[in-house]
């Protein structure tokens, strides 16, 4: 007789290395940690599936991250800082 084992921990697996594999090429994606927390704590309370959501939440939240840094590009570029003047400019000559 063939016993059936679980199919969960094999998809955890998968879902895991997937995540590693995809997310490989950008070890410092900003707002992965954070997105991958809440969406952590988001599956388990959803039915068990934290390593889902944690898949979900980096990639929520690296895409957040990045059209916040776009904004503020935009935003610099829009409005640029104003030049500081050099130390000696407003000095009387003697």
């Amino acid at each position: 007789m063939i016993q059936r084992k679980s199919v969960e921990p094999l998809f955890v697996t998968l879902v895991v290395c997937l995540a590693l594999i995809v997310g490989s090429h950008d070890a410092t994606a900003k707002g992965c940690i954070k997105g991958a927390a809440v969406g952590a704590v988001a599956g388990h309370v959803a039915g068990h599936h934290a390593v889902v959501g944690a898949v979900a939440g980096c990639a929520v939240g690296h895409h957040v991250a990045k059209k916040k840094q776009q904004q503020l590009r935009q935003q610099q570029s829009t409005n640029p800082a104003p030049s500081t003047p050099s130390p000696d400019a407003g000095a009387n000559p003697a």
